[in-house]
């Protein structure tokens, strides 16, 4: 797990606050730069609000992974995919989390918080960044699923 100059975004719903407290401190420990895009407490909000956040960071290239944590990781990941050139995977462990990002080229990772505990959840995370994209015989696939990759006919 690297530092980059470009920071990681983070967002989460009111289920997923006090992960992502503790996720984000890791990684700002690491030496990653962090731009969190809340929520910051326990009222109850709207995870779309935070996934189009953090999406829109990756998309634009404020940030160069996103972060999202709700109570089971399912509703947050749906709304990030809803973006184009968004390829958030939903991971329960480590290995989830390294495969999304060698055969998947993922560039945001959803979590549930409500599945998982703290220390999976940060192993997955941290799994997730050091893994680097394969490419090769996963190009043609992840070409499909991205916008920008897609074969001009």
């Amino acid at each position: 797990m690297t530092p980059s100059e470009t920071p990681i975004a983070i967002g989460s719903d009111h289920a997923g606050v006090e992960l992502k407290a503790q996720v984000k401190q890791v990684l700002e420990s690491a030496g990653h730069k962090v731009e969190d895009f809340g929520t910051h407490g326990p009222e109850s909000v709207d995870y779309p609000d935070f996934a189009n956040k953090v999406a829109g960071a990756v998309v634009s290239g404020q940030a160069s992974f996103g972060v999202l944590i709700c109570g089971t990781g399912i509703g947050i990941s749906i709304a990030a995919n809803r973006h184009a050139a968004i390829r958030c995977a939903l991971v329960h462990d480590t290995t989830g989390a390294r495969l999304t990002r060698q055969h998947n080229d993922a560039n945001v990772i959803a979590l549930g918080a409500r599945l998982i505990g703290p220390e999976v959840a940060i192993d997955a995370v941290r799994t997730f960044l050091a893994t680097p994209y394969e490419g090769g015989r996963h190009e043609r696939r992840v070409a499909k699923l991205s916008p920008e990759r897609a074969p001009v006919a």
